[in-house]
C-alpha cells in the first residue's frame, strides 16, 4: 500500500499552520494554499486528527503565546500582536476562552494553572492498517431513516450508544426496504461538526415516525472498502482511507454523505460481521 501522508492535504495544512502561527488564519486561506475546498479540508482534517482545523490553529497560536508569557520578555500587547491578534482585548478574550484564565492572571502566577496546551500534531502512522484495494460502484439513490445526532470531530463518543438505542428498530421500521443497516455521516460544516444517522433504507419517508431523522443520498460514484475485524477498529479504517489511500490515489473524496453499510451477517452483540465503507468520489 503506498504511503503518501507527506503529500496529503492534512499534512500540508499542518505545515501551513505551523509556518504561520504569527498570522491570523482562516479556513478559506489554508484551503486555498492546500488546493482543496474549505469544506473538504474541514472534513478530512477532522477525520484525520479528531478536531477541527480552526480549533487546532487557534490552540497552536495560543500555546505558543503561553510560552512567550512564561518567558516574560515581552508585554502582553506585544505577545498578542506577535500571534495574530489585533488588540489586547481580542487576545484576552481568545486566551480566556481557550484556557479559562486571562493572560494577566496567568502571567502573575503561571505555576497556579495547568493549561491544556495544543502541541503540533504528528500524523500517527501506527493508526494505519492494511486495507484491501477498494472496488468501485455506482451508488443508487438511498432514503435512510433512523436516529440522528450532531457531533464534532473532538467528541463523537456517543455514536455507539446511538446504535444501541436504534438497534431494536432494525427490521421493524415502517417502509423498510432492505435488511442492512447504514451509518451515514453528512452535513459537515467548516467548524468540524457533522450529523451521524444510524438507520435503515426505506422506500420513502411517508411512514417514517416523526421522531426519526432522515437523509437522502443521491446517486454517485463510490470507492467501497471492506472493514476487516471488530467494529471497534472502524475508525482506523476511516483514518487509513483519508490519510493513506486518498492522497496516494488519483481520486478525490467528495463533500457529500459517506456511509458505513452493515450487512445482514453483522452481529451487534459481538461487533463482528461484514462492514463496508462507501466513500463518495468527485466527478
Amino acid at each position: 500500500m503506498p504511503n503518501e501522508l507527506s503529500s496529503g492535504p492534512v499534512q500540508r495544512a499542518l505545515w501551513f499552520v505551523e509556518s504561520r502561527l504569527s498570522e491570523e488564519l482562516s479556513l478559506q486561506g489554508v484551503a486555498a494554499d492546500v488546493g482543496v475546498s474549505p469544506h473538504h479540508l474541514a472534513r478530512v482534517f477532522g477525520a484525520a486528527t479528531g478536531r477541527s482545523l480552526m480549533a487546532y490553529a487557534r490552540g497552536r497560536r495560543l500555546t505558543e503565546a503561553v510560552r512567550r508569557l512564561v518567558d516574560g520578555d515581552a508585554s502582553i500587547l506585544a505577545v498578542a500582536l506577535d500571534h495574530g491578534y489585533g488588540s489586547h482585548g481580542a487576545f484576552t478574550r481568545a486566551f480566556r476562552d481557550e484556557f479559562g484564565v486571562t493572560p494577566e492572571a496567568f502571567r502573575r502566577n503561571p505555576a497556579q494553572y495547568a493549561l491544556s496546551l495544543t502541541e503540533p500534531v504528528q500524523m500517527d502512522k501506527s493508526k494505519l492498517i492494511d486495507l484491501d484495494p477498494p472496488r468501485f460502484e455506482n451508488g443508487e439513490r438511498l432514503c435512510i431513516a433512523g436516529f440522528g445526532a450532531r457531533y464534532s470531530f473532538e467528541a463523537s463518543e456517543g455514536i455507539p450508544d446511538q446504535w444501541r438505542r436504534f438497534g431494536p428498530h432494525i427490521g421493524q421500521v415502517a417502509g423498510q426496504s432492505a435488511p442492512q443497516a447504514y451509518g451515514v455521516s453528512f452535513n459537515f460544516d467548516d467548524a468540524g461538526t457533522f450529523t451521524y444517522l444510524a438507520g435503515v433504507r426505506v422506500r420513502d419517508f411517508s411512514e417514517t415516525p416523526a421522531e426519526f431523522a432522515t437523509v437522502v443520498i443521491e446517486p454517485r460514484r463510490y470507492a467501497v472498502f471492506k472493514h476487516n475485524g471488530h467494529v471497534i477498529g472502524l475508525h482506523r479504517s476511516h483514518y487509513t482511507i483519508v490519510n493513506d489511500w486518498a492522497p496516494g490515489s488519483e481520486f478525490a473524496i467528495a463533500s457529500t454523505p459517506n456511509f458505513e453499510l452493515y450487512h445482514q451477517d453483522f452481529d451487534a452483540v459481538t461487533g463482528l460481521g461484514t462492514i463496508e465503507i462507501w466513500m463518495p468520489l468527485d466527478d
